[in-house]
């Protein structure tokens, strides 16, 4: 299952500069305040998501550079997970014409577009959406139990690469001076951010996450049943642990490690 969550500190991201760490910018106060330089990547350094008041020209702007990105990510996050279970035995996914870069065949409507937008707009300290699970039926694989795990695995792995080729291509790009601070640098900030968020929150260790999916293959019976019934509630644990800020302490530190390490 394919989800997104800029945990507080990544919240509403329009830009990135570099400092020590992953943090909202303490200060600019207030609207009279100079904003400070932008600058777009070096080496080893940690970059940090800057927070900005929402107007209408900002929410254009901001949905300009990260739409895009949004859309590869989640489009190829599903389509990796339904092509790796083509590639196992189970060709639900392909019937249902899933194997489609077509992001209307993987948008939801209320996950992908409208919840999102509404935390976006609203300023919310965190922005969660979904897409529509690709289809599979793991009796169709040919090792119902190993081929689960790979195929939960496939999503995150997908962001993962996702992130560094975008990382790759910006920092080869403003290398080489190809490129300058504009909408292209930008959304390549964004896909790595976007990619690497994508690939640490889906594996958290719950169901119906893709990492819950590849716990329940890999524990001893007992402990993954147990797990596995806690399916049905796992998307409101997860909604809790995101509005309580539980779910930041837990992610964050591999996200800022993913961003400090590609960025």
């Amino acid at each position: 299952m394919s989800g997104w969550a800029k945990l507080k500190d990544l919240s509403i991201p329009k830009f990135v500069e570099p400092v020590g760490r992953i943090e909202t910018n303490p200060e600019v106060t207030s609207a009279s305040a100079p904003r400070p330089r932008r600058a777009l990547c070096g080496e080893n350094r940690v970059y940090r998501v800057q927070r900005m008041g929402i107007d209408v020209p900002d929410v254009v702007l901001q949905a300009s550079v990260w739409a895009v990105p949004l859309l590869a990510a989640v489009v190829l996050h599903e389509l990796a997970h339904g092509f790796s279970a083509f590639l196992l035995g189970d060709p639900t996914a392909a019937r249902m014409g899933r194997l489609t870069l077509n992001p209307l065949a993987h948008v939801d409507l209320w996950g992908t577009v409208i919840i999102p937008g509404m935390l976006l707009v609203t300023g919310a300290p965190f922005l969660f959406g979904y897409a529509k699970p690709v289809p599979v039926n793991f009796h169709n694989l040919r090792q119902p139990r190993r081929d689960m795990v790979r195929v939960a695995a496939a999503g995150p792995l997908m962001n993962l690469l996702l992130a560094a080729v975008s990382a790759f291509a910006l920092k080869f790009l403003l290398t080489n001076q190809l490129i300058g601070e504009g909408l292209l640098a930008r959304a390549l900030v964004a896909s790595v951010v976007i990619n690497a968020v994508l690939c640490v929150f889906n594996l958290f260790p719950l169901p119906p996450l893709d990492g819950g999916r590849v716990a329940t293959g890999l524990l001893p019976r007992g402990p993954a049943l147990a797990l596995a019934r806690l399916e049905p509630y796992g998307m409101l644990i997860v909604l809790v642990l995101l509005m309580t800020g539980v779910l930041h302490d837990l992610v964050n530190p591999m996200t800022g490690f993913l961003l400090r390490t590609l960025l």
